[in-house]
């Protein structure tokens, strides 16, 4: 697959040449795309306009002041306003269901992909496409530095989906059931609502549609791709059950797990389950390894020390009078620290092996080390950034509507950006009790509340502008200079 080159020449435009089909490609063209710098006089004049149309003035964005600016709260409710109108509501909705309709697998997002480099050709947003196969990367603003990134994964989950409404999954054995059809279609809102202000922008937006984040480690294949290079910033989101409609969660430092999963084969010899003494019986053996299974948390593992071990397959079997000649159980193992994670892994490998022997059974076991399918690093959040996040949210929502939440063992491949690029994460409320009890991620029976996608939309928004905002303003105070190649 070849790549674009991004050239900076002596006029300090960027320039994106067309070298394959991965490209820069902008809407119904072949032709290479230049973002050229804006000057400064250009520039505050449309500042200058853009207040004026929007009736709020120019903001003092680096107040010290532990309040948040009255003009500053304007700014993000004026997004969210321009969110919630019937228009844009109406279109986020309708990306979404089509998207809930068709799910794709990790890496397998061609025709979600294809919806989206569609919207944004009406939009006249220039993209990069494929990165890391599906993915997809757009482009607001000047073309300049800073960058700033906001990402919304793609994939959809193999389960048959078991709501039953007008645009219930259309593919048997797949289901959008984590969320990503409402993150991808909140990603496009960004760019309906910047679209028309881009070269207000004081920097470049990318807008990154990621492909395969549950457990293909899409993330960490878009940075192989060079997708990310110079990115000063990225912020992701997920939607989220437990907290109400119109809040946001989160927490500076770790916020989730380091993950990773394994399975094994149990292999005995089968027979008739009448005459088990002919037989070694893996099912019996695969049992008895499960409860040990669950020691190694109870009792090896400091109580300080958060740890989880799931068995969550198991296989095996054909008839309720057969004893089969193999099991196969599989599941996940989270920690927060690398040396409990290592820890942990070597005593799964020797519990599986050794019950398995005392019970005359062979096991092979494999654990999710390789380059399609790697364990997930600790997602942690960049203290400033979160900061930066809080500021912004509750100029939006309210100060009582951010709330610090306790790290969670749930895992997401966005830590691999957070490895390389200062990053955020932050889940986006959508529990209303008036609509009934709806399970979390990853359940047959999940639901959206749609009524979330403008709050996700303005956020993500308000983030990345104000973000290019403070960081060019900053960097001026201080003289520091910055990448201005993508």
């Amino acid at each position: 697959m070849s790549s674009s080159s991004p050239v900076c020449d002596h006029d300090n435009s960027l320039e994106f040449r067309s070298s394959g089909p991965s490209s820069l490609q902008t809407p119904n063209s072949g032709k290479s795309f230049s973002f050229s710098i804006v000057s400064m006089g250009e520039l505050c004049k449309w500042v200058f306009l853009f207040c004026i149309f929007h009736g709020f003035l120019p903001l003092d964005i680096f107040s010290s002041a532990s309040h948040v600016p009255a003009e500053l709260a304007q700014i993000a409710l004026n997004f969210l306003t321009y969110a919630k109108k019937p228009e844009l509501f109406d279109w986020m909705v309708g990306i979404r269901r089509k998207i809930h309709e068709n799910p794709e697998l990790g890496y397998e997002e061609f025709e979600t992909s294809k919806l989206i480099r569609a919207e944004l050709d009406q939009m006249g947003i220039p993209y990069k496409y494929p990165v890391a196969i599906t993915g997809v990367v757009g482009f607001l603003g000047t073309g300049d530095a800073p960058y700033v990134a906001l990402r919304a994964d793609m994939d959809a989950l193999e389960m048959e989906e078991r709501v039953d409404w007008e645009h219930k999954s259309k593919v048997p054995g797949k289901m959008h059931a984590c969320g990503h059809d409402a993150h991808v279609a909140m990603l496009l809102g960004v760019a309906k609502i910047l679209k028309e202000h881009s070269n207000d922008l004081q920097g470049t937006i990318l807008l990154v549609f990621q492909p395969a984040e549950e457990g293909g480690a899409g993330a960490k294949k878009m940075l192989e791709a060079g997708a990310l290079e110079n990115v000063n910033a990225i912020f992701g989101l997920h939607v989220s059950n437990i907290y109400p409609i119109g809040a946001v969660a989160s927490r500076a430092g770790p916020l989730l797990a380091r993950a990773g999963m394994f399975e094994a084969v149990l292999t005995g010899r089968g027979g008739h389950a009448g005459i088990p003494q002919e037989a070694v019986d893996p099912i019996l053996a695969a049992s008895s390894v499960i409860i040990s299974l669950q020691h190694l948390v109870s009792r090896e593992a400091d109580p300080l020390d958060s740890q989880v071990l799931t068995v969550a397959k198991i296989q095996g079997g054909f008839g309720f009078n057969v004893i089969p000649d193999s099991v196969t159980i599989g599941g996940t193992f989270r920690t927060f620290s690398k040396e409990s994670f290592l820890q942990l892994q070597q005593r799964i490998e020797e519990v599986i092996r050794t019950q398995a022997s005392v019970l005359k059974c062979n096991a092979t076991v494999v654990f999710n080390e390789d380059d399609n399918k790697p364990s997930y690093p600790v997602t942690v959040n960049n203290k400033d950034l979160h900061e930066h996040f809080r500021n912004v949210a509750e100029a939006m929502l309210g100060a009582e509507n951010v709330l610090v939440m306790k790290p969670l063992m749930g895992g997401e491949d966005f830590s691999f950006f957070a490895e390389v690029i200062p990053g955020c994460f932050f889940f986006l409320g959508m529990k209303n009790d008036s609509q009934g009890q709806s399970p979390t991620g990853h359940s047959p029976n999940y639901r959206v509340n749609e009524d979330v996608l403008p709050y996700g939309a303005a956020l993500h928004a308000s983030l990345a502008t104000r973000y290019l905002t403070e960081y060019k303003s900053e960097s001026a105070k201080r003289g520091l200079s910055f990448h201005d190649e993508l």
